[in-house]
């Protein structure tokens, strides 16, 4: 059963990333090192004793879907009251509408105890957060008095609605229409598809937030538009009114997150009233809503980046657990009688100390960038803003391929019992595997990384971030630790292939080698994290006192030394594959 590792998170939290520093300067007005641990603390406990023992039951019995209306499983709908209670849906939210206004970073390490516990329950508030910074930042006042309060709250929940059965990540072929009604709202009609919790029995009112395009928009994403439509209207007195036309007309059977209902929603079709039409109300301006959503999106995406952290971190515990119980053949350092448990065998170690030297590495990774979040919201942040636009991506999809790659490995460690559904190492496999998927698929980052995000500031931005990187190099070699062996040399190396890709990259970029520089994209995603989670590994281990190093030093080591390698293989294809592929697409896969 998952222990929320409170200790690591806040570690990594005040110590490798700067927590503890943005509070001895004061930039976190009224955060205290005591509130951060009462915070962790609790979102640990609530996370282990409440949210973890449904998540088997919920991917059992799933969300059925009956006359429109979806069933959450048993136990779900007392958790999220409980969750409400306890505050944590406003804990990063603006004070202005009830929120608590704290860090991201620190709303980020409690949404990984709570995907940890379950990625089913932790998707669906992911959402409401993405909602509530999209009203915030673009909505009008009467918007933002209607809702945002309930929403913060979490007494309702939101939702994104983008995808359309023939769009998926081409958003400019949408055709849900918007249609003005006169009085400043309009009827939305249209189908959407993948929408996480657009129908359950959680909260009593659900927001959607709906890309759809006006009469004579502009062809393509720059003609849609972006529109509140809530499932009940909300009366002048703020209480719940009637139904309006948004419904769900089907469920997804899917490969996992069987407790977090996917659903098709229909807009427009007539089910509520007597005339068809949902009405929705204009986020932002006509036609500007792509650039709405992305204040949502961007959100969204850190916080699927956190779910691969926490789906590997419940992947590792019960991984370990399973070694240290399975006893199976012999070893000449068992000191005990028959056969050892596994965890004794070489390959089980470094299977184990892969799957923790990958997690505690994207947490770090997952961290930093919520930290760029917070202090490029602050006044003089573009330096943090850039920093934060560079490692989304990376945030994202890094930690997320890492999720799957873990909970496989978890999978393999339990050997053929991983296979068997009962001991649940396969359904983390299961639910791992959509994160790459959704909210932007990792491929679509690494696109993004290379071509938007390596350019900014005429590349500064990254030269800038490897510059710190290299900085805790030169503090391992400093530190004169015997026990870190070749860690400073290997992540320096490291670094070095991360520079030498990048710089290749962006001249690529600028003498019409596109096509070269998309090739090389995904493993460049690749490579820039293993490069900067072995630096954080390091930092994490420099930063720990000798009698509270928990192992850290060792698997800094372990990582540079046995993992790092990679690097210099991926060099090779980004600088080098491109010509390859691009014939092999021609030929082997009849690409035309």
């Amino acid at each position: 059963m998952y222990r929320a590792p409170v200790s690591e998170i806040a570690h990594t939290l005040k110590h490798t990333i700067g927590l503890q520093n943005a509070i001895d300067e004061g930039r976190f007005e009224d955060l205290s090192d005591d509130l951060v641990d009462a915070i962790l603390e609790e979102a640990g406990r609530f996370a282990s004793d409440e949210v973890a023992p449904l998540s088997r039951s919920g991917d059992i019995e799933g969300t059925p879907l009956k006359d429109a209306k979806i069933t959450m499983p048993k136990g779900w709908k007392k958790l999220y009251d409980d969750w409400v209670e306890g505050g944590w849906p406003a804990l990063s939210g603006p004070t202005d509408y009830g929120g608590q206004g704290l860090p991201t970073m620190l709303a980020v390490a409690t949404v990984e105890m709570w995907n940890s516990g379950s990625l089913a329950f932790g998707i669906g508030p992911t959402l409401t957060c993405g909602a509530v910074e999209a009203i915030h930042a673009h909505a009008n006042d009467e918007l933002k008095e209607t809702y945002l309060d309930k929403l913060v709250s979490g007494e309702w929940m939101g939702t994104m609605n983008l995808t359309e059965p023939h769009a998926g990540s081409d958003l400019g072929t949408l055709r849900t229409r918007a249609e003005p009604t006169g009085d400043g709202s309009y009827r939305i009609y249209g189908q959407k598809i993948f929408i996480t919790y657009g129908e359950h029995d959680l909260s009593e009112n659900i927001i959607h937030l709906v890309l759809a395009r006006l009469p004579d928009a502009p062809k393509g994403s720059r003609g849609l538009s972006l529109f509140l439509v809530p499932k009940f209207f909300v009366n002048e007195d703020g209480t719940i009114g009637g139904r309006n036309d948004v419904f769900c007309s089907g469920i997804e059977h899917k490969l996992g997150i069987h407790a977090s209902p996917t659903c098709t929603m229909i807009y427009g079709d007539g089910f509520a009233g007597d005339q068809p039409g949902a009405i929705g109300w204009l986020v932002g301006e006509e036609n500007r809503g792509l650039a709405c959503m992305f204040t949502m999106m961007n959100n969204a995406r850190l916080l699927v980046g956190i779910q691969g952290v926490a789906v590997a971190e419940t992947a590792c515990q019960q991984a370990l657990s399973y070694a240290q119980e399975r006893k199976q053949g012999r070893v000449a350092d068992y000191d005990g009688e028959g056969m050892a448990p596994i965890i004794h065998h070489r390959d089980v170690q470094r299977n184990l100390l892969t799957m923790r030297a990958l997690t505690n590495a994207s947490r770090a990774i997952n961290y930093a960038c919520a930290h760029a979040i917070d202090l490029g919201h602050q006044s003089n942040g573009e330096k943090w803003r850039n920093r934060a636009n560079l490692l989304t991506p990376l945030a994202k999809a890094f930690p997320t391929d890492i999720g799957v790659e873990v909970a496989s490995i978890g999978l393999q460690i339990h050997g053929g019992m991983g296979f068997i559904e009962e001991t649940g190492a396969a359904q983390l496999l299961r639910d791992a595997r959509i994160a790459p998927i959704y909210e932007g698929t990792n491929g679509i980052q690494a696109i993004d990384l290379v071509t938007r995000k390596l350019p900014l500031d005429g590349g500064e931005t990254i030269a800038e971030y490897i510059s710190e990187l290299r900085e805790i190099v030169v503090g391992v070699e400093a530190s004169n630790r015997p026990e870190f062996g070749d860690t400073a040399e290997q992540i320096a190396t490291a670094l070095d292939d991360l520079d030498a890709c990048k710089d290749w990259l962006l001249d690529q970029l600028g003498n019409d080698g596109l096509e070269n520089a998309l090739a090389g994209a995904t493993p460049f995603l690749r490579l820039m994290g293993l490069a900067a989670g072995g630096a954080y590994l390091a930092k994490s281990a420099l930063l720990s006192d000798a009698e509270n190093d928990h192992g850290r030093t060792a698997l800094a080591r372990f990582f540079a030394e046995n993992m790092l390698g990679e690097t210099i293989a991926l060099r090779s294809t980004i600088m080098g594959g491109a010509d390859s592929l691009i014939a092999a697409a021609k030929s082997a896969l009849d690409a035309g």
